[in-house]
């Protein structure tokens, strides 16, 4: 990616991140403005000012840290050692009820639930681009040696259920193979699969012992999983010159469709029967732009790297990509069933799943940056964003002080007992908390950073990039 690019996507990021801090606080801006609160100060991001203002006794503020964003609300709040001191400070205020409380409180997520609604029906009209490895739930490569090989999973097979649930696609969360997987809690997992064989479609249990990946103690640690891939066409991408499949003809976006009559439905597949076959000629029946064509190929292992094994130099592969147009209420129900998910897999008791699996500012920013690199980008950002603000809305509401969901609960306590509750304690209360919000979304942040394109560059940096080929001796 160049450099101007790299400045454009960052600015998207940055400005879409800012449109959702930004609504969910315009919603208790204005909600207290309505119910006649004193505001002090409208501020996005945490930290020293990048930019401040003073209009009509409110001071508008751009600071430095981007991990949210905050209305100082003196009446409903003392949050000095978060907000710091605002023109209030010290100064007696006159009391607001119970309901203004809850009323101003409610407002942000009810914002951030709205414009996840707005969000909705945009994807709704405009599509979100969907893979065929997205939406299938057919085993495309089973890893030798893995869970899946040993239980007697095979390509081709159709996941029905996994952990006795359905499933309807791959990845993703919900009713998907990959979370079915991760979310399960049994020492094996039970999948049924539809197998044809000799024509006939036959359904069978298998029950492979999920498996995770050795981590390092600071690193986040790996999730169950029972080593499959799922089935995808073989769309030709990138060709290495000299390699045999571009001597024998073959094309950027042909498809091969078999191998010696044999079906493929992953690329390691292919790759795995090409160098278990690297002194015959192989026949490859593939398609290119709908008309079928045959093409005689015998593999061949590179110069580079040292290590590498026969090849037909193929290296990459394209996704095959559409237009879904998911309904809004469907988007808004999915994410709002993905949330439940994670804090029932989180508080779930055999779970692997823990707070350190949790993303986020860090990682939001770098899901949107990937996002809007990719082609079709502000598509899957725009999609994305129906998530992030069904979680922004729901984990507001959670009934912890500082949270918007905190301040409801102390103002039903306060209509209950029919007196305000004490704005020491409460300072207190609010303070504790947002030091201890604070440590935590450090503590996320820290494996976030992890997960950086810089950090993952900088592991892969001795993996050699190139694939080269003898060359060979020019055509008569």
């Amino acid at each position: 990616m160049s450099v101007l690019k790299a400045i454009l996507v960052a600015f998207e990021v940055l400005l879409l991140f800012n449109l959702l801090i930004f609504v969910h606080e315009l919603g208790h801006f204005l909600a207290a403005r309505w119910r006649g609160l004193k505001v002090d100060r409208f501020a996005i991001w945490f930290g020293k000012p990048l930019w401040k203002k003073k209009i009509n006794g409110v001071e508008y503020v751009l600071g430095t840290i981007p991990a949210g964003g905050y209305v100082s609300l003196p009446q409903m709040a003392t949050m000095e050692a978060i907000e710091g001191k605002g023109e209030s400070s010290g100064q007696p205020l006159p009391p607001i009820s119970a309901l203004d409380k809850i009323i101003v409180a409610f407002a942000g997520p009810l914002f951030s639930f709205l414009l996840a609604v707005a969000f909705a029906f945009v994807v709704m009209i405009v599509g979100r681009p969907v893979s065929d490895t997205e939406t299938t739930t057919k085993i495309g490569y089973v890893v030798k040696g893995g869970p899946a090989d040993e239980a007697g999973l095979r390509p081709g097979d159709i996941i029905l259920s996994v952990d006795g649930k359905p499933v309807s696609k791959f990845g993703g969360m919900g009713d998907s193979v990959t979370w079915r997987i991760v979310r399960s809690e049994g020492e094996v997992v039970p999948v049924k699969v539809a197998r044809v064989e000799n024509g006939v479609t036959n359904i069978l249990t298998l029950n492979p012992a999920p498996t995770k990946e050795p981590t390092k103690i600071w690193e986040r640690k790996s999730l169950r999983k029972i080593q499959i891939a799922p089935s995808h066409k073989l769309i030709i991408g990138d060709l290495a010159t000299n390699g045999p499949a571009m001597n024998a003809g073959l094309q950027p976006g042909d498809v091969i469709k078999s191998v010696n009559a044999k079906e493929f439905y992953h690329f390691e597949g292919l790759e795995d029967y090409v160098d278990s076959h690297t002194n015959e000629t192989l026949v490859l029946n593939c398609e290119r732009k709908g008309q079928p064509l045959e093409v005689k190929v015998k593999p061949e292992i590179p110069l580079s790297p040292a290590d590498a094994k026969a090849s037909l130099g193929i290296l990459s592969w394209e996704d095959k990509w559409s237009l879904s147009h998911p309904g809004a209420i469907e988007q808004v129900t999915a994410s709002v069933n993905a949330m439940l998910d994670t804090f029932g897999a989180l508080f779930a008791r055999h779970s692997d799943i823990k707070p350190q699996h949790l993303g986020g500012a860090v990682k939001i920013m770098d899901v949107y940056y990937r996002l809007f690199s990719s082609e079709e980008g502000w598509r899957l950002a725009i999609w994305f964003s129906v998530l992030m603000n069904v979680n922004l809305a729901l984990l507001n509401m959670l009934p912890i002080p500082v949270l918007d969901g905190g301040h409801i609960v102390l103002a039903i306590i306060e209509g209950i007992r029919r007196k305000p509750i004490s704005s020491r304690v409460i300072s207190v209360i609010q303070t504790g908390c947002a030091a201890a919000l604070i440590i935590f979304m450090v503590y996320i942040a820290f494996y976030d950073v992890q997960d950086l394109p810089w950090k993952r560059a900088k592991e892969n940096k001795d993996k050699p990039a190139d694939v080269r080929f003898a060359p060979k001796p020019a055509k008569t």
